[in-house]
């Protein structure tokens, strides 16, 4: 086509607005785990609650609360493999369905077994959801705004926790079992609203690609990052980052297992997974399961209790948005570490303050929940759950799979041992997490990488445990790793222009300073060696690669490296035209939302 402007959807839901509908659609999905964790908290302290139930005691509210975590536990490990075989999408309508069914039981539950049931179901449906769901931000975030939206994205969470507990204050007037019953409810409105936008969201780029699935993901990829223009020389750049990506992987084995990504990737692994450990560590779930009970403590009681919660919230709200726009400019490493330190100390005073128990003690809780609250909103709240962003897109599932797990798995351990310790050390439980704030300081500032600005696929550049991308977008390096050889073919710069076989990332140019010109100083080198995959190469490419792929067999040593091209416009719109035709009853209603229609042809292509 020689147009140069081919929008495939007539619709103004593209490109920013698209990516700002999607990020905050989806975070409903972590939206409902806040509503989950706040709303118990403050139930806790509600007195036809405590009556229905006999007062349960601390350590059945302890199993109460913390078994929600059992189920997130198991499912987080489960959803990783779903998420892989099905897509991101259809993980996030399944766990918002499973959401839903667990919201009923725990509504209509007439002992404290029968909630403990709902909340397990609950739970399974939460590991699904935090699972995928950061997963998916970070698939479809551009790589300057990803830690943007993966904040945004934990303000949902944030925004959940507190409309839950100013929900509960609201029916706490009730002098009823409606009091509690009708909070317990609400949760189920927004899960089935989640349920039904999942059929509006788009599925990630890279999910398609990797799935072969190349049509829809040049479409998604078009849609996201160029306004709808499928041709978009941006559009395609990304589109052949991810598709070369995706063929490396191919290359490499495509190894998918757990046990491929611990021994391949403990490193980025063990950053992700240590990023969650500390998170939950650090106190988070002390004050957000049970701040009521903490304040009740302190001198605050009953209904002033959630009164307080309720106050915190807000702040805890507010402190999650300078993230936004830190996270990508000063970056990961330096909120972590700044957040241990005001974490640590406001933990430390409450500890204090409860031992003195003076006339001071309920005004200085207070004000150090608040400032504790607003320190991991600005830190350890949103950064862990975007870390699966170090994960390599064949194994990021399992990866995003294995650091919720260790979230889930210190989740439950905090949930379980918080209401045994506060009952038998009281002020001393408060020492724990103030000693793993100062832990976590030093692993931060010892261990993790900085990450910002980073593609997903250039995030071997600072591991260094994997290949590059190949063909020109190569670093030079086929098979950087220590079990793979590497073949390289020399070619003189005079022959072969540099600019047209490498189109190089910074990051890139970084890890191998080789590929510099002579000028640029550093390594002078008059050679560059592009990349040939070899000859009896473990890649069977399938018909779409092969569609946009010009061979992987024995190259010819004259014959530079091949572009790996995306469907063309044409290619599209047959594509589209083909999928009019199967539309189910949700597809049709978002294609009357959103028209697809030819450039050529008068009417939308809507079956």
């Amino acid at each position: 086509m020689s147009s140069s402007h081919h929008p495939i959807k007539e619709s103004f839901l593209v490109g920013r607005a698209l990516l700002n509908f999607t990020s905050i659609f989806v975070s409903l999905g972590v939206f409902l785990f806040g509503f989950e964790q706040g709303l118990m908290s403050s139930l806790l302290t509600n007195k036809y609650f405590k009556q229905y139930y006999r007062n349960p005691s601390p350590a059945a509210v302890g199993t109460m609360i913390a078994i929600l975590e059992v189920g997130a536990l198991f499912s987080s490990f489960l959803a990783g493999k779903v998420g892989d075989n099905i897509g991101r999408r259809r993980t996030i309508r399944y766990g918002s369905a499973i959401f839903v069914i667990g919201g009923i039981i725990q509504t209509f539950s007439v002992h404290i077994v029968n909630l403990a049931v709902g909340r397990l179901v609950s739970g399974v449906a939460i590991g699904f959801l935090t699972t995928i769901i950061p997963c998916y931000q970070s698939e479809i975030s551009p790589p300057d705004d990803r830690g943007f939206y993966a904040c945004l994205e934990f303000t949902g969470n944030i925004v959940g926790y507190s409309t839950s507990i100013w929900v509960d204050y609201g029916f706490s007037f009730l002098e009823n079992d409606f009091s509690w019953r009708v909070p317990l409810f609400l949760q189920c409105l927004v899960g089935t609203l989640l349920f039904a936008g999942s059929y509006v969201i788009v599925e990630t780029p890279r999910w398609l690609l990797d799935h072969d699935q190349d049509h829809e993901g040049m479409i998604v990829i078009a849609d996201l990052y160029a306004d709808g223009d499928v041709e978009d020389e941006s559009a395609k750049a990304e589109y052949r980052g991810i598709k070369e990506n995706v063929l490396i992987s191919r290359i490499e084995g495509g190894e998918r297992s757990y046990r491929y990504m611990f021994q391949r990737y403990k490193k980025r692994l063990s950053i992700a997974c240590f990023s969650q450990m500390f998170a939950q560590l650090n106190g988070i779930n002390i004050v957000s399961y049970y701040a009521p009970m903490i304040f009740e403590s302190a001198g605050w009681i009953g209904r002033q209790a959630i009164l307080m919660t309720g106050i915190n919230s807000l702040v805890y709200i507010a402190s999650t948005i300078p993230p936004w726009y830190l996270v990508d400019g000063w970056g990961r490493k330096p909120l972590l570490m700044t957040g241990a330190v005001f974490m640590g100390i406001p933990l430390l005073l409450i500890s204090i303050s409860l031992r003195a128990n003076n006339s001071y003690t309920p005004n200085v809780v207070v004000a150090c929940v608040v400032i504790f609250n607003a320190s991991f909103g600005a830190s350890w709240g949103p950064i862990p759950w975007m870390m699966n962003e170090v994960i390599p897109n064949s194994v990021r599932s399992k990866g995003a799979a294995a650091s919720t797990a260790t979230n889930w798995l210190f989740n439950f351990i905090v949930g379980e041992m918080t209401p045994i310790l506060l009952d038998a050390i009281t002020w001393k439980t408060y020492l724990i997490p103030a000693a793993s704030c100062a832990l976590s300081f030093f692993c931060v500032h010892l261990l993790f990488p900085e990450t910002k600005g980073l593609t997903l696929e250039d995030m071997g550049s600072v591991f260094d445990d994997s290949s590059s991308i190949f063909s020109f977008h190569s670093s030079g390096n086929y098979g950087a790793t220590e079990d793979s050889s590497s073949i390289h073919r020399s070619t003189s710069v005079s022959a072969v222009d540099q600019n047209d076989l490498f189109r190089q990332s910074p990051a890139s140019i970084a890890r191998n300073t080789a590929l510099l010109r002579p000028d640029e100083g550093l390594l002078q080198s008059p050679v560059i060696a592009p990349v040939v995959p070899p000859a009896q190469s473990a890649l069977k490419p399938t018909k779409s690669d092969t569609a946009s792929f010009d061979g992987l067999g024995p190259t010819d040593s004259n014959i530079p490296p091949q572009e790996i091209e995306p469907p063309n416009y044409d290619s599209i719109i047959a594509f589209k035209r083909a999928e009019a035709q199967r539309l189910g009853v949700f597809s049709i209603l978002r294609r009357r939302l959103w028209p697809v229609k030819h450039e050529d042809e008068e009417q939308p292509l809507t079956g």
